[in-house]
């Protein structure tokens, strides 16, 4: 069956690489061969080929409903990737690789409030969901009475530092007292766009780029109580939640597509540039070199840009030190159905 599809696939395309741009002020896209990719065979491609059917299903397009069968029917990992795919690099403007990580925290926290548990894990309110622009900000929901008594929330928390950090990963487990986990999601936002606190850090002086992470910016806050209470304030965008009761423990938690991600195997990317559900090669560079073939299974407000790329390390504290570190170069490859990709080229007729 794979060999047949592929057949199907590459009749009357022309196989070699290419560049071009959709338009003068659009991305570019230079097609690559896999021998391009540096470190490409010694990838776990099986690994990679489980991620990716975790959201095939969901691909609706008919260029990738033919691979997801044949990504459903038991293939060789490596072959699948090469006969179906073509990797494709895309810019735009003078757009550089950045490679950030992010995580899935833990917090302690209780269903009912109390004297530890005063912080609140809110639901989205439908007038905010029914928003023309942007609703209340950070100030205005935290300082105001808008929230009160209206039965939104989910659980409470010990740590309002830690909810903010929750609220910037989009995801995370909060620990019970009995013992339970309590997994919440991304349930919407107030509309206002996401200012890093840790630049603001950065232009008062506080730190440095190369001193600021999110430990140093969390001590910060709570060394500083009545100015870091300010400057998360400096953030007006504010995440709400909804409970996430049906992904099992030992999955990730879900990602854009509404299907749990695999740490160190899926990314969040901006969808302009990079369609979800594609897989995409990386070649982080840094401190920890990688060079993987993960999966496009998420977004993030600050993702933005054809080589953007934020991915996702896994659960918990351990998990949160790494995620909080990575700031990287490199290169990212994104590997189109092979008729996709050569219709991105423009037509050399025109």
């Amino acid at each position: 069956m794979i060999r047949r599809l592929a057949a199907i696939l590459l009749a009357g395309l022309g196989m070699a690489p290419g560049t071009g741009t959709a338009d003068s002020d659009g991305p570019r896209y230079e097609i690559l061969s896999f021998a391009d990719l540096d470190g490409w065979a010694e990838d776990d491609h099986a690994a990679a080929l489980s991620a990716f059917n975790e959201t095939c299903r969901d691909l609706d397009d008919p260029d990738w409903r033919a691979l997801c069968r044949a990504a459903a029917d038991d293939p060789d990992p490596r072959a699948f990737f090469e006969l179906f795919f073509r990797p494709v690099r895309i810019t735009h403007g003078s757009d550089e690789a950045l490679f950030t990580g992010y995580f899935e925290p833990e917090l302690d926290g209780a269903r009912s409030p109390d004297a530890r548990y005063r912080y609140p894990v809110y639901a989205l309110p439908p007038e905010a969901r029914s928003a023309k622009g942007p609703w209340l900000s950070r100030r205005d929901i935290l300082e105001g009475d808008t929230m009160q008594d209206r039965g939104l929330e989910i659980a409470w928390v010990d740590d309002p530092v830690e909810l903010f950090f929750l609220q910037i990963q989009g995801s995370g487990r909060i620990r019970l007292p009995d013992g339970d986990v309590l997994r919440v999601g991304y349930g919407g936002s107030n509309g206002h766009d996401y200012r890093s606190i840790g630049l603001e850090l950065i232009r008062r002086g506080t730190f440095t780029e190369h001193e600021v992470s999110a430990d140093r910016i969390k001590s910060w806050v709570r060394d500083n109580p009545v100015e870091g209470r300010e400057l998360l304030f400096h953030n007006p965008s504010y995440v709400f939640f909804r409970e996430v009761s049906e992904v099992p423990a030992e999955k990730g938690p879900l990602g854009a597509m509404n299907r749990s991600i695999t740490p160190m195997r899926s990314i969040a990317v901006d969808p302009d540039y990079t369609p979800l559900g594609a897989p995409v090669w990386i070649e982080k560079d840094g401190r920890d070199s990688l060079r993987r073939l993960m999966v496009a299974q998420d977004t993030g407000s600050a993702i933005k840009g054809a080589q953007r790329a934020d991915i996702f390390v896994g659960t918990g504290a351990e998990a949160g030190d790494w995620a909080g570190s990575l700031r990287d170069p490199g290169r990212m490859v994104v590997l189109f159905p092979i008729q996709r990709a050569y219709a991105l080229l423009p037509d050399p007729t025109l």
